[in-house]
């Protein structure tokens, strides 16, 4: 009596959740207020709201930016706002950070409009690898938003997860 090999994973009621598949396509850009002070340290009031009327803003339409000061400087929060006020019409999303706290904001959005409810008791694993750069913070908030419904959550392949929790029957 010949058998075939039986994929016991795809037979699995486990539902696989990748954050990759959300990922949004779209040029991140990192924009440093450094330039527009004077010798890099110094917030000239008048001149930076001229760097910032006369600077080409359009050449960010439809991209996700991290507004920052690469230097020591110590810069009011106005200065940043009025960055972000020439800005948002061209956006997609902004924030004042790095790379990593741009890309965990726009997990953070992705993440609190998704609906859950077909997790609802249900056996999930999370997708680890991935070959785009998602932040280990969107990691947190998804297990945030299915552990409450999801009947198991794990971390990995279905070929070698790691459980994180089970709901106690």
């Amino acid at each position: 009596m010949e058998e075939g090999i039986v994929n016991r994973v795809a037979q699995s009621k486990l539902i696989t959740f990748d954050l990759e598949d959300h990922y949004p396509e779209g040029k991140r850009t990192s924009f440093d207020i450094k330039d527009w002070l004077f010798e890099g340290f110094i917030l000239r009031e008048k001149e930076f709201r001229d760097f910032a009327k006369n600077h080409s803003w359009d050449q960010y339409e439809g991209q996700y930016v991290a507004l920052h000061c690469s230097s020591d400087a110590i810069i009011p929060a106005w200065a940043f706002m009025l960055v972000a006020s020439y800005l948002t019409p061209h956006v997609k999303q902004m924030v004042i950070g790095d790379s990593e706290q741009l890309e965990t904001a726009i997990y953070q959005n992705i993440i609190n409009q998704l609906d859950f409810s077909y997790l609802k008791d249900q056996p999930v694993i999370i997708k680890g690898c991935s070959n785009k750069p998602i932040p280990q913070n969107a990691y947190i908030m998804l297990i945030e938003k299915i552990q409450p419904i999801a009947k198991s959550v794990m971390y990995g392949e279905a070929c070698s997860s790691v459980p994180l929790f089970k709901r106690k029957k």
